[in-house]
């Protein structure tokens, strides 16, 4: 272990104190849960653990925490930063992060690990799943690793290249293999979730999605109004552009439609190229099964240039899923119960309204989903112009800086200006709170919308630490003597693990006005600020309109088995399903020296 570098002068008593552990490699799961373990202990006001790539550096450096020293680390180099009421307390604080890494260990069912992905095939044969979520520079060869050795994979990583992944997808679709990915946040897989997904029953539905919350919002919805998911595929978000021609997408449209436990199929994306939409639509249609599309943005278009039988067009995530449980008990695959109502219900939340905001003031939507962000702006288009964003529609105004909001905003704080070098804002809520908080001084800031994901591999319990914040910039609103209405829309179900019903209460405490249905809270929030505009109207079925049938109840999730490459919490959220689960110690090759690495690829 290194030696505690030099500290980088003294502000008042404290003291700043810096560790660079060279080649330690950790994911990034860990790093942050032994950051906020350090930032916990004694006499430290502020702590920085991050391995040393020059986005880490540049986040220690906009939070105060970098030292000379430190900022010289290499990439593959951990970098301990504290800052503590003292030079002897932050010292006290380095000193026992050995002991804190080795309860995170001890907190880890199974005791060995093996190192490689062959060695883990070898300690669970029955696995046909990999799970890939390193640093994006060594995937693809992980993933090709995982395909070689007769694996399905789930990508989670991003920052892959387009070559890489249609060289990927070809190589999987010559072995009869599918991958998801990359930047494939969500599936569901023989009744197993992977990644960031919702636990929701078995039942008729098939997805294909090139989505990540997208996907979660529909899959949501299907539970919510009594039906259930047979398979959910993810794509990644470029599966559908016109350099990767959907390969994943089709493959998952075959499974599918020779699946016999699915009896309609929903695709959801933001919209595609035309070309790809067209040869998608095609392969839906030659399903012979009742089909569901959302490209988002696009209702009505794709309807009008494709008369086919059996495919239905949708225009909210929450109108797919409502759309789909309507055509699958019309299909007669499953007896429903009831007829669809004449207006909308919303649960949790019968009636529930938005306060008019001041006028002049600005929408701050700050969301952790990248697809319900894409909605929110499609949907207030009705009701706000001008609305600036990270990841705006086509032809939509890009804000000039993704760190500083200018009139409506609308934020994606998963997009890569915000996670390179960190964590998805799903798991770690530190840089949306900071988000909020600046909001809430700006005095431009009329009302603030949060999307809140629930379900296993995100964070345990999001309305622990949102909670505090929202009641705190609400706070300082109305110090300034302004009026903010804060609206946070829940993505969950009532058997997710951070109950949704918990969730909902303590931020309806904290003062926010909370749903669970993405549209209702996106028009509520629209009408709050164009109060002569009309009302967006809402069909739905009644939630109790569908009843699961035998067939449903008999679905049971098939055994699954899966071997996991990356963040250690994907093995926690698969092992808390029952899956069967092995976590491979990996490390960068070469200890994430590139050049080097290149050498030993050579000679393989």
């Amino acid at each position: 272990m290194d030696e505690p570098l030099a500290q980088k002068g003294e502000a008042g008593a404290s003291a700043l104190l810096a560790e660079v552990r060279t080649g330690s490699y950790y994911d990034s799961v860990v790093l942050m849960q032994l950051q906020r373990a350090l930032a916990d202990l004694p006499g430290v006001l502020d702590a920085g653990v991050v391995m040393g790539t020059p986005a880490n550096k540049e986040l220690l450096t906009q939070s105060s925490l970098d030292t000379d020293d430190a900022l010289r680390a290499a990439p593959e180099d951990l970098i301990l930063v504290v800052q503590a009421e003292s030079e002897q307390a932050g010292r006290a604080a380095l000193a026992k992060v050995d002991d804190l890494l080795s309860a995170r260990r001890t907190q880890q069912t199974g005791a060995y690990r093996p190192k490689t992905l062959s060695s883990a095939t070898r300690m669970i044969p029955e696995a046909d799943w990999t799970l890939v979520s390193v640093p994006g520079a060594y995937a693809a060869a992980v993933a090709r690793d995982a395909l070689n050795l007769g694996q399905n994979v789930f990508l989670y990583s991003d920052n892959v290249s387009v070559e890489d992944e249609v060289s990927l997808k070809e190589s999987a679709a010559g072995k009869g293999l599918l991958i998801m990915g990359p930047d494939c946040g969500t599936a569901r897989v023989n009744g197993v979730g992977l990644g960031f997904a919702n636990r929701v029953r078995q039942g008729r539905i098939g997805i294909v999605a090139a989505s990540g919350t997208g996907l979660q919002a529909v899959m949501v919805g299907i539970h919510r109004l009594g039906a259930g998911i047979s398979q959910a595929y993810g794509t990644g978000g470029r599966d559908l552009t016109a350099a990767v021609k959907a390969r994943t997408a089709r493959q998952a449209l075959t499974l599918l439609r020779e699946d016999a436990n699915t009896d309609l199929i929903v695709i959801v994306s933001k919209p595609p190229s035309s070309s790809v939409a067209m040869q998608l639509l095609s392969a839906a249609e030659a399903c012979d099964k009742p089909v569901v599309v959302n490209f988002i943005g696009h209702f009505g278009e794709p309807n009008a240039a494709w008369p086919a039988a059996g495919i239905s067009f949708a225009e909210t995530l929450d109108g797919t899923a409502e759309l789909a449980v309507q055509n699958l008990a019309a299909s007669g695959s499953d007896h429903p119960s009831g007829n669809p109502a004449e207006s909308f219900q919303p649960t949790g939340a019968p009636g529930q309204r938005v306060s008019p905001v001041r006028p002049g003031s600005c929408l701050r939507a700050l969301y952790s989903g990248g697809t319900l962000a894409y909605e929110a702006l499609y949907l207030l288009q009705a009701f706000l112009p001008s609305i600036r964003s990270n990841g705006p529609l086509p032809g939509g105004l890009q804000m000039e800086n993704a760190h500083r909001s200018q009139g409506h905003t609308v934020v994606d704080l998963g997009g890569d200006a915000f996670t390179v070098g960190r964590l998805h804002p799903m798991l770690d809520n530190d840089l949306r709170i900071r988000r909020l908080l600046q909001e809430a001084e700006d005095p431009e800031t009329g009302l603030i919308l949060l999307d809140v994901v629930l379900g296993d591999g995100a964070h345990p319990n999001p309305a622990s630490e949102l909670g505090p914040a929202i009641e705190e910039a609400i706070v300082t609103a109305a110090r300034n003597g302004r009026s903010m209405p804060v609206v946070a829309v829940v993505i969950g179900t009532d058997a997710d693990p951070q109950g949704l019903g918990r969730q909902v209460e303590r931020l309806e405490e904290a003062g926010a006005a909370v749903f669970t249905r993405h549209d209702e809270a996106v028009y509520a929030v629209g009408r709050a600020f164009c109060k002569t505009g009309e009302d967006r109207p809402l069909t739905s079925s009644d939630p109790n309109s569908y009843v699961p049938s035998e067939r449903d109840c008999a679905a049971k999730a098939s055994d699954f088995a899966a071997i996991n490459v990356g963040l250690e919490s994907f093995t926690d959220s698969l092992r808390a399903q029952g899956a069967e689960v092995v976590q491979v110690d990996w490390r960068p090759p070469a200890g994430g020296d590139n050049r080097l690495a290149g050498l030993l690829a050579r000679l393989r």
